[in-house]
């Protein structure tokens, strides 16, 4: 099989331990993160072989990641080495009716430096049947966003599939364009979106109707229309997947998504995640486990999405960024074994 190639900014984690508040904590726990790093992992976790790309520092900070992704059995031998720092978030996990928390400490790391022509798109597709990208990666910089546009534009040249979650973050566009600007240009060469209803309201002005999350409701058909709207308005995307979350409290969600080929409307089964033990990842876990599913069962798009919604529900009992979880796992939630037996 043909590889999957990811490209973002990979952080520094720290989080606070023990659901305690920053103000609380003496210490925090390092790892590892972020959305395409995610995605790249657990691909890899799924036999499939991927590469990540990214820029980071060439100092203990930067090698330690790239050990760690290499770990996973992620390749990373067209990572750009330069620049000063690691970008770093700050993680304080909510619980019940408090929400958890984000710091980014991110400002001059090696990814929003990077620059058109630092990375070798044509060594790095060599080979590659996929490419996927975050809304994430443009918002950092501008620079970011070209290189962004870049690999795009290399990877539709080479008629590799290209895939794109949405992933609005309000705390990142600081750079002086609004994602409304920037992010259709890089959609309009986009085979597969992903978001969800914040993403396509934030992202390109699109709002779903009868929608509301945080009753813990979710109309999967109010988002029918959003997907209509985003086909018609970039007529290259072939697939609209939206993940459906409703949000009852920090640590009770439900979770579920739906696909549009255009078609038919496919909707998955719905699940109550009622004990969170990391949510942060989840989106990332759903579109490993959507590209996977694409790529397993080509023609079985209800079983791809099926497959996707089990392994994100799966991903929210994992603490990290990371879905530390297999195929096996995933298939046997999916046949509806969700009681959490002792495997012996």
């Amino acid at each position: 099989m043909k590889k999957v190639v990811t490209f973002g900014e990979v952080m520094l984690r720290l989080a606070t331990p023990d659901f305690l508040r920053f103000g609380q904590s003496e210490s925090l726990t390092a790892s590892f993160g972020g959305g395409e790093a995610n995605v790249a992992v657990s691909l890899a976790q799924f036999g499939l072989p991927v590469e990540y790309v990214t820029r980071l520092p060439e100092n203990d900070f930067g090698k330690a990641c790239m050990m760690e992704l290499r770990k996973f059995g992620v390749c990373v031998d067209h990572i750009v080495w330069g620049g000063d720092r690691i970008g770093i978030y700050f993680l304080e996990t909510g619980a019940v009716s408090r929400g958890s928390k984000v710091i980014y400490d991110r400002a001059h790391s090696a990814v929003s430096e990077i620059k058109p022509g630092m990375v070798d798109w044509d060594r790095v597709f060599d080979g590659a049947g996929w490419f996927h990208w975050t809304g994430i990666t443009p918002a950092i910089s501008e620079s970011a966003a070209e290189v962004c546009l870049e690999a795009i534009r290399n990877a539709g040249k080479k008629g590799i599939t290209v895939s794109c979650d949405l992933n609005f973050r309000k705390n990142l566009w600081k750079y002086g364009k609004k994602a409304s600007e920037v992010m259709p240009g890089l959609i309009a060469s986009t085979d597969i979106v992903l978001g969800n209803e914040e993403d396509a309201a934030m992202v390109l002005g699109i709002h779903p109707l009868g929608v509301e999350v945080t009753s813990g409701h979710v109309d999967a058909g109010a988002y029918v229309s959003v997907s209509q709207q985003i086909m018609e308005r970039f007529p290259k995307c072939k697939k609209v997947i939206t993940t459906l979350r409703g949000s009852v409290s920090a640590s009770h969600n439900t979770w579920s998504g739906v696909l549009w080929d255009g078609q038919k409307l496919y909707e998955a089964p719905t699940y109550q995640i009622t004990h969170i033990v990391d949510r942060v990842g989840g989106g990332d876990s759903f579109m490993a486990g959507l590209i996977y599913g694409l790529l397993t069962w080509p023609d079985d798009q209800q079983k791809a999405l099926e497959y996707a919604v089990a392994a994100s529900c799966l991903k929210h009992t994992i603490y990290g960024d990371f879905n530390r979880v297999t195929v096996e796992e995933v298939m046997k939630l999916m046949r509806g074994d969700g009681s959490g037996r002792v495997a012996r």
